[in-house]
Order: structure tokens, then sequence, then C-alpha cells
């Protein structure tokens, strides 16, 4: 059974930075791109980034381009999203999922990790 558990959430002011962690048990996730979604309240969960298994082809959303950037250390299955200039907008639980194909990396969830940016 996998599990992904996410940290690195909190309360930090605009313009702040924070670095979440999506760590990976259950089974090796070396050969499954990795992803990040979020959902503000009252708003359908949006994708943020994505990275494939060997660390190429990184993808971000347009809204955190040029803020954000995905990686990952597959020897310690785990995941990142490094986060800087934060905007209040940027609030949202922040969820890491896991998946076969890079279209739709979404086999497996994480429990999501709370993000508030204060302006």
């Amino acid at each position: 059974q996998v599990q992904l558990v996410e940290s690195g959430g909190g309360l930090v002011q605009a313009g702040g930075s924070l670095r979440l962690s999506c760590v990976a048990s259950g089974r090796a996730l070396s050969t499954y791109t990795m992803a990040w979604f979020r959902q503000a309240p009252g708003k359908e969960r949006e994708f943020v980034a994505k990275l494939r298994w060997n660390g190429s082809t990184p993808s971000y959303a347009d809204s955190v381009k040029g803020r954000f950037t995905v990686s990952r250390d597959n020897a310690k299955n785990t995941g990142y999203l490094q986060m800087n200039s934060l905007k209040p907008e940027d609030t949202a639980v922040y969820y890491c999922a896991f998946g076969l194909r890079y279209t739709n990396p979404t086999n497996y969830w994480g429990q999501g990790t709370q993000v508030t940016v204060s302006s």
C-alpha cells in the first residue's frame, strides 16, 4: 500500500518562501511522474507542477512559473516543491501525487498540507 506524506506547509508572509516535501512509502516510485496540485477554499483542485521520474520535463502552471521549482530525490523516494515569492493567492492545501503517466500523474495522492500566505 502506497502512502504519500506531505510536510513543510505553514503560515508565511507575502514574498516569503516555503519548501514542501512529499515522502513516499510502501513501494519505490522512482519510475513514476511526480506532481503537485493545490486546492483553495471554494475552488477546484488545480495543477501546480510536475516532473518525470528521471527529473526531466518539468512543467508548471502559468500562475507559479518562475517562482516555484519542483524536484525529486529518487534515492529517498521524496519529492519537493520550493515556493518563492509567495502571494496571498497561493494560499491553498497542497497535495503531492505520483502516477505512471506524465499526462495524468494521479495514481497516488497525499493527504495535503496547508499553505497560508498573509498579505
